[in-house]
């Protein structure tokens, strides 16, 4: 049986979809080492904002360029791959005629990057919403918000899927049934923002997804 578009599917992606959260919080640990911020815990506090917010929130503005630099270096040198089963999943969604947004707070530039190492991925979804494109960074549920619209979908029918304290504040903010992924943060941190947690995309099984959304409003 097909499904038709009154329900949908966001997804972040560092942490989510793609394996590369535990090099970013390298990354961002080391930028905090060269420009102190005095935030304890910093590099897992700005999980799932843009970096306009990170720059204007945590760093005065004379070294915000210098902090970009270094942050367009040290990206320039990672290598972008899927989660296990990430991939996997995505298509069974689309096999059920799930439209399938992803929502992130990477800029353009990032995105750039990650196409040209996973050349197949773009396809695969419905519509892309960076963080170049929204006002308001996670957990503000802009971002979610215009991914439903753009959709199509109500948000209460959407499911969101993420892994950062930012990021489920924003799918519960937006109203969608929010899936936590367990991995970036503990289960525990998350579990009080989501639905349910699981400890990977994969673990979600599609007919339960599909009935709990067309459940809702």
């Amino acid at each position: 049986m097909k499904e038709n578009d009154t329900i949908g599917c966001l997804f972040d992606l560092d942490g989510v979809l793609v394996d590369s959260e535990r090099i970013y919080t390298k990354i961002w640990e080391s930028i905090e080492k060269q420009w102190p911020t005095g935030v304890e815990n910093f590099a897992y506090k700005i999980k799932g904002t843009t970096l306009e917010d990170i720059l204007t929130r945590y760093f005065p503005e004379e070294i915000r360029g210098k902090v970009t630099e270094e942050l367009i270096r040290l990206e320039g040198m990672m290598i972008y791959g899927p989660l296990p089963g990430a991939v996997e999943f995505l298509d069974k969604l689309r096999e059920r005629n799930i439209p399938v947004a992803l929502v992130t707070s990477s800029n353009n530039l990032k995105m750039e990057h990650l196409w040209q190492d996973m050349p197949d991925f773009r396809s695969r979804f419905n519509l892309i919403i960076t963080g170049d494109v929204v006002t308001n960074s996670k957990p503000d549920p802009e971002g979610y918000l215009k991914a439903a619209g753009g959709l199509g979908v109500k948000p209460q029918r959407c499911a969101v899927f993420e892994d950062s304290l930012q990021g489920v504040k924003a799918g519960r903010a937006a109203g969608a049934f929010v899936v936590g992924v367990a991995g970036t943060l503990k289960a525990e941190d998350i579990a009080p923002y989501c639905d349910i947690v699981v400890n990977a995309v994969a673990e979600v099984d599609v007919d339960f997804l599909v009935k709990t959304l067309k459940s809702r409003g």
